[in-house]
């Protein structure tokens, strides 16, 4: 009877030792991976609170910046200090005293200039006309470090637009294309190039107007309405992308005022410049409509309107052909009603070249009504040779 209680005891603790050491394998098991699962939980919470802390300026950077290169350009020049019948300083031996080395100075000089751009397409870039004007070599770099020879696709000095090609094998980071037409006054605007050579600067600024037309500005040999932005552009810059909060190209840095009233930069609207760059692409020139005058935008204190006076008439446009007359009233282009400057040139443009125009005009206490065919600017500019 004892033996059977004494076994029975045995075998009672014989179960609980087994009981308690399988429960240490069981916590053996369950704690490494308590342990292992700690860390990479705050490591995916880390990294997501990173990702949250990141200003929009800087994912709008990190979305385009990599598509944003530098244009180095080269051009050689020929120069010399006197005519090649020139009878001073013939002895070479006085030639080279007073440093006047003819033999040598025949050899081109190499002026080096550098810009902005962005690649838009399969190794495009698109850039402002003078950056790369005259130019007899173009080198661009990207913002891995590589740089690659570029052929000048075409240009266009009416909207300062140039189109580039990268000789090279991609795949190439393209910039994603905004829409200008959907900007307002006070939206974010973000600046990417590289003022006085540093690459990849970035500034900020809002949105400060749309459409300022850049007669305003004080320059008449370009067509052009801008986007007015506070972002800090610089030499260097130009050509760059204008971006929005989002990280897309909303236009084309272009213009700086200097002098009193600086720090107002200027912009190409990104619609515009894709419809430029396009024609240059598809047609290898640029057809800009105009019949010929020169218009004011002039405020009616009586009725509180503004009138769009015609100042100027360009000699053998298809304007004085057709009978507009200076201080001439522009009313209607087609079917529009004119209220300024911009009206005219937006109708004239869609319109088109070889195709009659109607134009309402009032002159002095009459109405008159023309037909005029608009033409492209190099045929008027042309005429005037």
């Amino acid at each position: 009877m004892s033996l059977k209680i004494i076994r029975k005891s045995n075998w009672g603790k014989y179960n609980h030792k087994k009981l308690l050491f399988s429960s240490a394998i069981t916590l053996g098991i369950l704690s490494p991976i308590n342990v292992m699962t700690q860390p990479l939980l705050n490591l995916k919470f880390n990294e997501s609170n990173k990702n949250s802390n990141k200003s929009f300026v800087t994912k709008a950077v990190e979305k385009t910046g990599s598509s944003v290169v530098t244009i180095d350009t080269q051009r050689y020049v020929k120069q010399r200090s006197f005519s090649k019948d020139s009878q001073l300083f013939l002895d070479p031996y006085l030639e080279r005293f007073f440093g006047l080395d003819f033999p040598n100075d025949n050899k081109p000089k190499i002026e080096q200039g550098q810009g902005s751009g962005f690649i838009f397409g399969d190794g495009l870039i698109m850039t402002n006309a003078h950056v790369v004007n005259r130019s007899d070599k173009v080198i661009v770099g990207l913002k891995n470090g590589k740089k690659f020879k570029a052929t000048l696709i075409g240009q266009d000095f009416f909207t300062d637009i140039a189109v580039l090609q990268i000789e090279g094998k991609g795949p190439w980071p393209i910039a994603q294309l905004g829409d200008s037409t959907k900007i307002k006054v006070g939206d974010w605007a973000i600046a990417v190039g590289n003022p006085f050579g540093l690459e990849n600067t970035v500034t900020l600024g809002i949105i400060s107007n749309l459409k300022r037309n850049v007669a305003q500005l004080g320059i008449y040999d370009k067509k052009l309405e801008l986007i007015q932005t506070d972002a800090a552009i610089n030499p260097g810059n130009s050509g760059g992308p204008l971006l929005n909060s989002n990280g897309e190209v909303i236009g084309i840095n272009t213009l700086i005022r200097s002098g009193p009233g600086a720090g107002l930069s200027f912009a190409i609207p990104i619609n515009k410049a894709k419809e430029i760059a396009y024609q240059i692409i598809n047609n290898g020139k640029v057809i800009h409509p105009m019949i010929g005058v020169s218009l004011i935008d002039k405020s009616n204190l009586e009725t509180n309107n503004n009138e769009v006076i015609v100042g100027y008439i360009v000699p053998k446009s298809p304007a004085e052909k057709s009978g507009i007359l200076r201080n001439d009233i522009v009313l209607k282009v087609g079917n529009v009603n004119i209220q300024k400057v911009s009206d005219v040139v937006r109708e004239i443009n869609k319109n088109g070249i070889n195709k009659p125009v109607k134009i309402l005009l009032k002159r002095k206490n009459k109405f008159v009504q023309l037909k005029v065919l608009p033409t492209d600017i190099t045929n008027i500019k042309n005429n005037l040779r």
